[in-house]
C-alpha cells in the first residue's frame, strides 16, 4: 500500500542519504545493513555462513521478522527495500507515466534519469546531441519536468550512458539498486547489487513498496592468476558466456571470488558484471577490493571508501567458511585461470557463441563468415573506461607512428561512456590518438550499441549486404546495431577491436600477425599498455552536462493530447474472475525471441512513451514456427477478419477490435535481452492474456506478471510445444486452474482444441506451471500491478 507522508519521512530516515535529487551518493548506512543482517542470521538463517550476494540481499530484507524460515532459492520470494533507482530515457518514459498514477509527491528513494538512448550516432558528438534535442525535445522536457516535480536527478543528453554515470556517481559497495535497463549489473564492479528491472518494478521502489524477487541461486566464479599483457577483463565474461550460454545464469547471481579478483581494476570488474546480463543472470557482483577504493577516491567519493574499508571483512565479502570451501556454499562453481585466458570473439547474432582468438582465423573460413571488417566500434557502457581507452590508444599511437590509419573500407567509431571520460580522453591525448588513425568520436551516449546508428547511406545497409563489424559492446542480436539482418557483430575487447580496425579483417590476429606501414615495411604491434586511472585525475568536463538538481513539487508535467510521442496511460481491464476460454493462438514463436524481437528499438525508440503507437511493432521480429520461420507473418484465425494473412501486430489488432483474446506460444528463454517492459505492455494492450513458453528470461517473465499477463511454462516443454507448431490459427485454448490460482498450487491445465470447418477434430490436455507469488496473483486479478497500487492508494484515502 502507498504510504502517507509520515511514512515517507520514516523512509528518509532508513538511509544515510535523504531522498531528493543527488549529484552523487552519500555514505551508505552500513550500521543499518549490519543490524538487518545480524537479525536475519540469528533467526531464519541459523547463523549459517553466507556468500557476499546473500549478505547484501538479507541486509535489504524489508521485514525479516515476518519470515519464519530461510528462503529457498528458486522457490521463495524475497521482499526487499532497494536503496536507489536509476532509469534511462527510453524506459523512464513509461515508468514516469506509471509513477504519476501512484499519488506520491516525490520518490521514496534517491532516483536518477539519464538521457542516453535517444541520441542517434551520425555526424559526431556535439552535432548528434544537438539533433537529438530537435527530434526528442518533447521527451526531454517531459522527463526534466517530471524529475523536477518528483525530486529526481536529471542527466541531460550528452552527459553520458546510465551505467557509466552510475559507476562514477551513485554506485556504493553493499547497496541495492534497481535500474530500468538490463545492463544495470555494471555497478557490481563496485560491489553493489544492481539489478535490471522493468519500469513497474522501479515504480515499486520509488513508491516505497517492497520489491519482490525470487530468491536466487548463487553461482560462484573463481578467478585465479592474472591476465596476460593482451588480456582484458572482457575476456572473462566472453569465455563465461560461452560456458553458460544465454540461459545458464537464469535465476542466479554470479559472484566472483579468488586470488585473481585483486588483480582487476574496478572498471574492469564492471565490464564483467555488465555483460552478465547476456547469460540471464539476475545480477553479478565482486567483493570489495583496493581497486574499488582507488576508484571511489578518484571519483570524489573517498568518504564511501573509508566507510567501506571498515566493512570489507564483515559485510563486503563472503564469509571465511565460504572462501575456504566454495563448493559447499555456492550452488555451482566455475573456475577460470586468468593467466591462460585468451582474448575472445563472441558472435555473430548471439552473445554466447565464443571463439578464442587463436581459433578465430580458421573459424572464419569454416563458418563462411565475412572476413572483411566494415566497422570497428569501441566504447559504450561496457568498455569505455579510462583504462580501456588508454590501452586501445597505445595501439593507435603505434600505428600512427608508422604512418598507418584504419584499413580501407573500415569505419572506426568511439563512444565515450560519459562527459568525464570524454573530457579526460581529450585532455590526455587519447582522442587525438584515435583521430590520427581515422576515428570519429561519437556522443556520450549509447548510439550504435542499441541501434541508434544512422548507417543508412552505407551500401552494406542500403543493400542489406552480408558484412562483419567488431565491437566492444555487450549485445549482438540480429539487426540490432544498424537494422541490417545480415550485419554480423562480433563482441570482443577494445584492444582486439583496435586490431581489427587496423587489419581490416576478422582473421587478422593483432598478437601475432604483421601490418605493413606507410613505407612498405612489415611490423608487429607491441602489447597494449595503459593506466587504471588517470594520473592527473579525471577532468570535470562541460558544466552543461552536470545533473539538474532542482526539486519543484508543483512543477507541471507537459503531455499534449495530440502528441505522437507521449500518451497518458489508461488502466488495463481487471481479470473477470473466470477461466480463459476461446483464446486464439496468435503465433507460435520459433527459436530465439528477445525483447528486441518483441518490441524493437532503433527507429521505434521515439514511441517509448506512447503505448498505442509503439504497439504497432509488437513481435515484428518473431519467427513463426508454423510458416517455416517466416518473420512477422501469421494467419488470421477468424473468418472474415482482415488481414487473413498479415503482420503480427495487424492481426493482433484485428483480434482486439473483434474482442477475441489471444496468446503467444514461445520457445526457450523467451524475452531474453533488455529490461524493456514495453515487450509485456504491448501484447497486453493488444489483447494478449497468456504466454506459454518452454522457458522465460527472468526480467520479461516478471514484466508480464506486472502487466496482468499470465506467464505459463510447459510441464513437458520438449513435447507439448510442438502441438502448437502446426497451423496454430486453428487452435482454440481454454484453461482450468486460473480460477483459484494459488502460489501453493503451481499447475494450470490447458485444453487445446483444433477446429476445422467449425468442428473440433482433435483435443489435447496440457499441463502448465506458473511461478506466481501471492502478491503477483494480486496483480493479475487487478489487471496489473499498477491497478493494484492505484486501488490501494484510493482505499488509503
Amino acid at each position: 500500500m502507498i504510504r502517507n507522508q509520515q511514512a515517507l519521512r520514516n523512509v528518509v530516515r532508513r538511509y544515510a542519504t535523504a531522498t531528493g535529487p543527488q549529484a552523487r551518493a552519500s555514505v551508505p548506512n552500513y550500521e543499518l545493513f549490519n543490524q538487518r543482517l545480524t537479525k536475519a542470521r540469528s533467526t531464519i538463517l541459523e547463523n549459517k555462513p553466507l556468500t557476499l550476494a546473500q549478505k547484501i540481499l538479507y541486509a535489504h530484507l524489508h521485514d525479516v521478522s515476518s519470515m519464519t524460515s530461510a528462503p529457498v532459492p528458486g522457490e521463495s520470494y524475497l521482499k526487499l527495500s532497494p536503496d536507489r533507482v536509476a532509469m534511462q530515457d527510453a524506459s523512464a518514459q513509461m515508468a514516469i507515466l506509471q509513477f504519476m498514477l501512484s499519488g506520491m509527491k516525490q520518490t521514496a528513494v534517491p532516483t536518477s534519469i539519464h538521457c542516453d538512448h535517444l541520441v542517434e550516432a551520425y555526424e559526431g558528438a556535439d552535432l548528434d546531441v544537438a539533433r537529438s534535442w530537435q527530434t526528442s525535445r518533447e521527451i526531454y522536457e517531459f522527463l526534466q519536468a517530471a524529475s523536477q516535480r518528483y525530486g529526481i536527478a536529471f542527466w541531460r543528453p550528452g552527459s553520458g550512458i546510465i551505467h557509466q554515470l552510475v559507476l562514477e556517481n551513485y554506485a556504493a559497495p553493499g547497496t541495492l539498486m534497481l535500474g530500468t535497463d538490463s545492463h544495470t549489473p555494471n555497478a557490481g564492479g563496485l560491489g553493489m547489487l544492481a539489478i535490471g528491472v522493468g519500469g513497474a518494478d522501479a515504480v515499486d521502489a520509488m513508491a516505497d513498496i517492497p520489491w519482490e524477487l525470487k530468491a536466487p541461486r548463487v553461482l560462484g566464479v573463481q578467478l585465479r592468476g592474472k591476465l596476460h599483457e593482451w588480456g582484458n577483463p572482457k575476456d572473462v565474461i566472453l569465455a563465461l558466456a560461452g560456458k553458460l550460454t544465454v540461459r545458464g545464469g537464469t535465476g542466479s547471481i554470479i559472484e566472483y571470488f579468488g586470488d585473481g579478483v585483486n588483480s582487476l581494476s574496478c572498471t574492469g570488474m564492471a565490464t564483467i558484471c555488465n555483460m552478465g546480463a547476456e547469460v540471464g543472470a539476475t545480477t553479478s557482483v565482486f567483493p570489495y577490493t583496493p581497486s574499488m577504493a582507488r576508484y571511489l577516491a578518484a571519483t570524489q567519493r573517498a568518504a564511501i571508501a573509508t566507510a567501506a574499508d571498515a566493512q570489507q571483512a564483515s559485510y563486503l565479502s563472503a564469509d571465511a567458511q565460504v572462501a575456504a570451501d566454495p563448493a559447499k556454499y555456492y550452488d555451482e562453481v566455475i573456475d577460470i585461470d586468468l593467466s591462460t585466458l585468451e582474448p575472445g570473439y563472441n558472435g555473430p547474432f548471439t552473445p554466447d557463441l565464443y571463439t578464442p582468438r587463436s581459433k578465430m582465423s580458421d573459424t572464419v573460413k569454416t563458418e563462411g563468415w565475412s572476413d572483411k571488417v566494415s566497422a570497428a566500434l569501441i566504447g559504450s557502457c561496457t568498455n569505455s573506461s579510462y583504462q580501456d581507452l588508454s590501452r586501445a590508444a597505445s595501439l593507435a599511437r603505434q600505428a600512427s607512428a608508422r604512418g598507418l590509419r584504419v584499413a580501407e573500407g573500415t569505419e572506426f567509431l568511439v563512444s565515450p561512456g560519459s562527459e568525464q571520460i570524454r573530457a579526460t580522453m581529450e585532455r590526455d591525448g587519447i582522442q587525438e590518438a584515435f583521430e590520427a588513425i581515422g576515428a570519429k568520436v561519437l556522443a556520450n551516449a549509447c548510439g550504435p550499441c542499441i541501434g541508434q546508428w544512422n548507417r543508412d547511406e552505407n551500401p552494406v545497409v542500403k543493400n542489406k549486404e552480408t558484412n562483419s563489424i567488431v565491437s566492444s559492446f555487450n549485445r549482438n542480436f540480429r539487426a540490432r546495431n544498424d537494422g541490417n539482418p545480415n550485419t554480423m557483430n562480433f563482441l570482443t575487447s577494445p584492444e582486439m577491436v583496435l586490431g581489427a580496425a587496423l587489419g581490416g579483417r576478422l582473421s587478422f590476429n593483432p598478437m601475432t600477425d604483421s601490418l605493413v606501414d606507410a613505407k612498405g615495411q612489415s611490423f608487429k604491434l607491441e602489447p597494449p599498455s595503459g593506466d587504471e586511472l588517470p594520473t592527473r585525475g579525471y577532468a570535470t568536463g562541460r558544466t552543461e552536462y552536470e545533473p539538474l538538481l532542482d526539486h519543484q513539487p508543483s512543477k507541471p508535467i507537459p503531455i499534449s493530447p495530440s502528441s505522437t510521442r507521449l500518451q497518458t496511460l489508461e488502466a488495463f481491464v481487471p481479470w473477470n474472475g473466470q477461466e480463459f476460454s476461446n483464446t486464439r493462438v496468435l503465433v507460435t514463436v520459433q527459436g530465439k525471441c528477445t525483447t528486441d524481437h518483441i518490441s524493437a528499438a532503433g527507429k521505434w525508440l521515439k514511441y517509448k512513451g506512447h503505448l498505442e503507437n509503439l504497439a504497432r511493432n509488437t513481435l515484428i521480429g518473431a519467427a513463426n514456427a508454423a510458416l517455416d520461420g517466416q518473420v512477422n507473418t501469421v494467419r488470421n484465425a477468424i473468418s472474415g477478419l482482415e488481414p487473413s494473412v498479415g503482420s503480427i501486430p495487424d492481426v493482433a489488432m484485428s483480434y482486439k477490435q473483434a474482442g477475441v483474446p489471444w496468446l503467444v506460444i514461445a520457445d526457450y528463454n523467451y524475452g531474453e535481452g533488455s529490461a524493456r517492459e514495453h515487450a509485456a505492455m504491448q501484447p497486453r494492450f493488444l489483447g494478449c492474456n497468456m504466454v506459454i513458453a518452454r522457458s522465460f528470461a527472468r526480467i520479461h517473465e516478471t514484466n508480464l506478471k506486472k502487466q496482468g499477463v499470465l506467464p505459463l511454462v510447459f510441464a513437458r516443454p520438449d513435447e507439448d510445444y510442438f502441438i502448437f507448431a502446426k497451423d496454430p490459427h486453428e487452435l482454440v485454448v481454454s484453461t482450468h486452474g486460473v480460477v483459484g490460482l494459488n502460489e501453493n498450487t503451481p499447475t494450470v491445465q490447458v485444453t487445446v482444441e483444433r477446429v476445422q470447418n467449425g468442428k473440433v477434430v482433435e483435443t489435447h490436455n496440457i499441463e502448465c506451471v506458473h511461478t506466481m507469488s501471492a502478491d503477483q496473483i494480486g496483480w493479475f486479478k487487478a489487471g496489473s500491478a499498477l491497478n493494484l497500487i492505484a486501488s490501494q492508494q484510493k482505499a488509503a484515502h
